[in-house]
């Protein structure tokens, strides 16, 4: 039975790739991810091949330009079918507002439901010394905690954010806040090229929403068994 807290990553960049994984884990996963790497390279009918299937989707493709611009390639973006949407938190709050003022708009014109619109706070590939090697003198933390809070009060529903950030996000922004964690590892998995990582039971324990999981499914020998494990695991945590 598929848990919906569970975002699969479909970081692939050939939709025959996209077909066979999600032929393989079947009725086990309901939300998929797709990202730059796939939208770029097979466009909307991966949207539209995954919404035939009933599937939901979270279009991951962090815009982050002036405020017109996003707000518009967003609304251009949403026709789509897409469930969640995001941009960069480091846009500032005019950009988020516009956007979401925008994205809002269009929705009720089109009489559909609007589709979740959230923000990237900082990436979880990033560690403390990437951070001040951009000439950031704070805690990630602090700065995740703080942006997470301009994305609320621009109207946004939520963050993408690491696990280890999810509690301090949850105190800050209260209990109906999506907050979506990338950098989820089951225990004796590769960290691959994530940083601040947590387990799925951890981060939802944290206070995380929805885990986004990618290289420990996809390159599993069996990816719906290994699908199952962590849906198992994040059962533990109502």
């Amino acid at each position: 039975m598929a848990d919906n807290r569970l975002i699969v990553a479909l970081d692939f960049h050939k939709f025959e790739d996209v077909e066979k994984l999600v032929d393989t884990l079947g009725d086990s996963v309901s939300y998929y991810k797709v990202g730059m790497e796939l939208f770029y390279s097979e466009g909307a009918k991966v949207i539209s091949y995954l919404k035939e299937k009933g599937k939901n989707i979270f279009l991951d493709l962090k815009l982050h330009d002036i405020p017109n611009t996003v707000a518009e390639g967003l609304c251009s973006l949403m026709v789509q079918g897409a469930d969640i949407m995001n941009v960069h938190a480091s846009g500032g709050f005019t950009m988020m507002k516009t956007a979401a003022e925008r994205v809002h708009k269009k929705a009720e014109e089109m009489g559909i439901p609007c589709p979740k619109l959230i923000a990237v706070t900082i990436l979880t590939s990033i560690n403390q010394e990437d951070w001040q090697g951009l000439g950031m003198q704070c805690e990630i933390r602090k700065q995740v905690v703080r942006l997470a809070k301009l994305t609320k009060e621009a109207g946004l529903d939520g963050v993408v954010a690491s696990p280890q950030e999810a509690a301090a996000i949850r105190e800050a922004c209260g209990p109906d806040f999506l907050i979506i964690t990338p950098g989820v590892r089951p225990s004796g998995a590769s960290i691959d090229d994530q940083s601040r990582i947590a387990t799925p039971e951890a981060a939802l324990k944290n206070g995380a929403t929805h885990l986004v999981v990618g290289r420990p499914i996809r390159a599993a020998q069996d990816p719906k068994e290994a699908a199952e494990a962590i849906i198992k695991e994040m059962e533990s945590v109502k």
